[in-house]
């Protein structure tokens, strides 16, 4: 998910504005962990970025979007771009054989 957001809607709270924007997130990553992994693997890992722009995002933890997103707004910005990207993780180690 690659999305600009904006903190402020006109008739809005922005608190409110904020807690929309983390509920499409959740959205997002309950619809990838959804998916099967592929072969090999079991489950999904997530890379973030997040800023004011493509160009200024920094990457961070997954549990760190929530706080990031009330940093910039309490920054001043008008909007907040995040990128999360679903990657594979937690390969399956190989059967081991025995020696019978």
């Amino acid at each position: 998910m690659k999305k600009t957001f904006p903190l402020q809607a006109p008739g809005k709270d922005d608190a409110r504005v904020r807690d929309k924007i983390r509920h499409e997130v959740n959205k997002a990553l309950r619809r990838a962990r959804r998916r099967p992994p592929q072969e090999g693997f079991r489950g999904w890992d997530f890379t973030c970025r997040i800023g004011t722009s493509e160009t200024t995002a920094t990457p961070c933890a997954l549990a760190e979007i929530a706080s990031g997103i009330d940093r910039i707004a309490e920054g001043g910005a008008t909007k907040v771009y995040l990128e999360i990207t679903p990657v594979p993780a937690r390969r399956i180690p190989p059967p081991e054989t025995s020696g019978l």
